[in-house]
């Protein structure tokens, strides 16, 4: 049964960047969903052939807390409905947190999760370069390329997600296909992200990159003039590709951020927060952001912390915090390129979190679970490495001062 959990955990994280573009219908749904639905299924069956639960960490503690906020909030809620789909979908990408720490436990698992999405992140490259070198798009003179089913800013975001990941693949995997893949996907990706015409998704792949070109330098210092060398020039490349429209609509950055309207997104913030004054403390209840600030249909909060605000209130937001602190916490417990890495897609998460709402993505909570499993990992093995050393040394005192009084290290 552990098998079966790991082989889906690897195929989960790897339909997560791309899962729009493959919906089953109902009652399935998209891949990653029914792929989440499988994890829920086994994971039963797997624990109880165990007979015990891994002892849960704080993130996970906190992301039941969180879930069983938003649960409670169908008893205040303004429209029950809509929470109570939102609970549904809550659960379903929220357990990737607990499933992640119940199933992997490994370095060589982490190392396959973070393999798989980046794999992910390749496909949902491809897709969205195909859309651009289809007839249809070229007839249609489009702005914005994206694969299939997909939105165009989420589509950024998950690729920008890639590159530190990409990177950290590329200086520590120990296999050359998985290496080259790796590092190939740095100008697929960008490439893509240049296509969506995403502003808040090129900021965030501008950071994805710099924490590369850090996590390089400090792997290979000596090579670093020719890292920024192959930067500049995958840039200067890709812009030949890149319609000039698409080009147009990412110079618009500045002038957007002078203007600070961000594509009407500041009129949308500050409808939640009048919303919010009317209920700071419990808010509308979870789904609720458009209804409570009076948007229209389809509308969302296009910012993580606002919409958190409004639909939980300042309780739920206290919450939500406490789970970054831990995240952040994680990673401080990790070294290397790896801390690195999840330092530079924590970055890039909060950047584009900020023109986005992205607390009900999948892609937020599978990486909260690969945070909460690399600083497991790094603690576990910092801990085992001290008490090796710890025994070595005490072994040595024994064999060369024979009756000599026992010598207490203290490795705390």
């Amino acid at each position: 049964m552990a098998r079966i959990m790991n082989v889906l955990l690897i195929l989960f994280a790897f339909a997560v960047p791309w899962e729009y573009s493959l919906d089953l219908g109902e009652p399935l749904g998209n891949i990653a969903r029914l792929l989440g639905l499988l994890l829920l299924i086994v994971s039963i069956p797997a624990v109880f052939a165990r007979r015990k639960f891994l002892q849960p960490g704080p993130i996970q503690w906190l992301v039941l807390v969180l879930y069983l906020y938003f649960v409670c909030s169908y008893f205040w809620t303004i429209d029950p409905v809509a929470t109570l789909d939102k609970i549904r979908g809550y659960f379903q990408v929220m357990a990737i947190v607990w499933l992640i720490w119940e199933f992997a436990s490994t370095p060589q698992d982490l190392r396959n999760l973070i393999r798989a999405l980046v794999a992910g992140c390749w496909v949902l490259a491809l897709l969205t370069v195909v859309n651009f070198s289809s007839a249809s798009a070229s007839a249609a003179e489009q702005i914005r390329y994206v694969a299939e089913g997909q939105d165009p800013n989420d589509v950024a975001r998950f690729l920008d997600l890639g590159f530190p990941l990409a990177t950290y693949l590329f200086s520590a995997d120990n296999s050359w296909v998985v290496r080259a893949l790796a590092m190939a996907y740095l100008p697929a990706g960008l490439l893509a992200v240049v296509l969506t015409a995403s502003r808040g998704g090129f900021s965030g792949a501008i950071v994805g990159l710099l924490g590369s070109v850090l996590l390089l330098v400090v792997w290979r210092p000596r090579a670093s003039s020719a890292v920024f060398a192959g930067m500049s020039l995958m840039i200067g490349t890709l812009w030949i590709f890149v319609p000039t429209k698409s080009l147009d609509r990412l110079a618009t950055i500045p002038e957007q951020l002078g203007s600070s309207d961000l594509n009407d997104r500041y009129n949308i913030w500050i409808a939640g927060s009048r919303a919010f004054a009317q209920r700071p403390w419990f808010g509308y209840g979870a789904g609720n952001y458009t209804a409570a600030a009076h948007l229209a249909t389809g509308d969302t909060a296009h910012n993580t912390i606002m919409a958190v605000l409004v639909t939980g209130g300042l309780l739920a937001l206290t919450i939500f915090f406490t789970i970054l602190i831990c995240v952040t916490w994680s990673i401080s417990r990790m070294s290397g390129q790896l801390r690195i890495a999840f330092a530079t897609t924590l970055a890039v998460w909060t950047i584009t979190s900020m023109v986005g709402s992205v607390e009900e993505n999948r892609t937020t909570w599978l990486f909260f679970g690969l945070a909460a499993l690399a600083g497991r990992i790094a603690h576990d093995h910092s801990y085992a490495e001290a008490k090796y050393t710890q025994a070595v040394l005490s072994q040595a005192v024994d064999d060369h001062l024979p009756g000599a009084p026992a010598i207490q290290l203290d490795w705390r």
